[in-house]
Formats: structure tokens, sequence, C-alpha cells
């Protein structure tokens, strides 16, 4: 079962995608809204598989809305204006459907979105971990890592790479906040939307950039700036 929400601020489109979403065996309706800033709320508290996103919105569109989301849901944009698919596409949507929908294009995006998070629900469970290391699935292969040996990890669209102090950086398709969840909260910690850092290997730290050499640094991103700081003060000496 896929779970999803729906934004639009025209009540009928929203209508519509609601009877397509009733009327589609494998989808849950979660939550229906009429602006962004509501979706925003939503989803500091609650979570969803997808979200079909109107575009043309007031205070914040669709395509803001997706950028400013720490971890959301896999998206597929609904718009009257075809213009905006490129844009869509550059926050990695599932699909885009150009109003007025007709129910087949619909089924057809969905059961692409169907098969993309079933496939990343799979690539999950997949993930198998100890007390100390834990298997990633890159490729074919299962290959073993080693917590001790991440040096941190960085998403890029749908895969991250995992990045590591003495070997080749392991690649794997799975979303950074499904890894983040598996991860030892005492040595790992967020500090940007596509960062998580181990701060067993964290040596040396400028104002708000993590160095590890003169041409590899991460910055810390105001989101999580405090809490990063706080963990460095607890270990600070003078």
């Amino acid at each position: 079962m896929i779970t999803c929400i729906a934004v639009d601020d025209e009540p009928l489109a929203l209508r519509q995608i609601i009877s397509y979403i009733e009327k589609t065996p494998f989808l849950q309706l979660r939550g229906k809204f009429s602006n962004a800033l509501m979706v925003n709320e939503y989803l500091r508290t609650n979570s969803a598989d997808l979200i079909f996103l109107d575009i043309n919105m007031p205070d914040i569109n669709g395509i803001e809305l997706a950028k400013s989301l720490e971890n959301p849901p896999k998206i597929i944009f609904t718009t009257a204006h075809s213009q905006y698919a490129i844009d869509g596409y550059k926050v990695n949507a599932i699909d885009y459907l150009l109003k007025p929908i007709e129910y087949e294009n619909f089924l057809q995006a969905v059961i692409k979105a169907n098969d993309f998070i079933n496939k990343e629900r799979l690539l999950k469970t997949e993930i198998k971990n100890t007390d100390d290391y834990l298997f990633i699935k890159s490729g074919q292969r299962h290959i073993r890592v080693n917590f001790n040996d991440i040096k941190y990890i960085e998403a890029q669209k749908e895969y991250v790479n995992i990045n590591l102090i003495n070997s080749d950086p392991v690649k794997t398709l799975i979303r950074l906040k499904n890894i983040e969840d598996i991860l030892p909260k005492s040595n790992f910690m967020r500090i940007h939307r596509s960062y998580i850092v181990n701060l067993n290997h964290i040596v040396t730290v400028e104002h708000n950039r993590i160095i590890y050499n003169s041409k590899e640094f991460i910055v810390v991103s105001d989101t999580y700036l405090n809490k990063f700081m706080e963990f460095i003060n607890t270990r600070f000496y003078k």
C-alpha cells in the first residue's frame, strides 16, 4: 500500500485527484491540502510515501515546497502549464501530470511511483546491520561496511555515496533518511540535508565547516548547526 497526500488550491482539481486516489486499490489517502504551507506543517510530524503536488499555488508554489522539504515523499506534480516540466524533474519528481488529467495518465504515473517506492523498500530491507557494521547492496554485490570506516555519507539524488577512510566510496540506491535510521546515533550526525558525518573522524572544524583536507570539506547547514555545535562544545576544553 502506498500512502499519499494531495495538494491543490483549486477545489475541483483537488477533488478530481482525490477521486482518482480512491479509485486506485494500492493508494491510501492520508491528507488533502489547499496550500503548500499546510503541507509543510503536516510533514513535520507525519509521513507519506507519495505527494500529488500542484505547482501554481499562492504563497509557496509546488517547486519551492519540494526544494524546502528535508525528506520529501516521492512527488508527482500536477499543473496546467507545461513549461514547468523541466523544473519538476530538477527536484526528482517521479512524474508530471498536465491538467486536465485523465485517469489513464494518472494510473501510469502512480504505477511508476509504486514500482519505485517498492524497489526502495526492498533495498532498505537488504541493508543488514549488526553492532559495528552493515551490509550494503551496491549493484549486484552486498558489501560489508564497518561503521568505523565510514567518513561521511552524501546524498546524490536517489543514491547515496558512502565515503570511506581507506577505500573507494560505496554507492547504493537508497534515500539518506533510510540509512540514517540504521546508523548508531552516538557516532553519526546529520549536518546537512545531503550529508551525515561520522563524528569519530572529525579533526578540524572552522566556523561552520568540517574540514578533512584542503580539497574536502562539508558545510554544516543552519538547520543543524546548533545541534552540531552542542556536540563540539561538550568536548571542548580550554
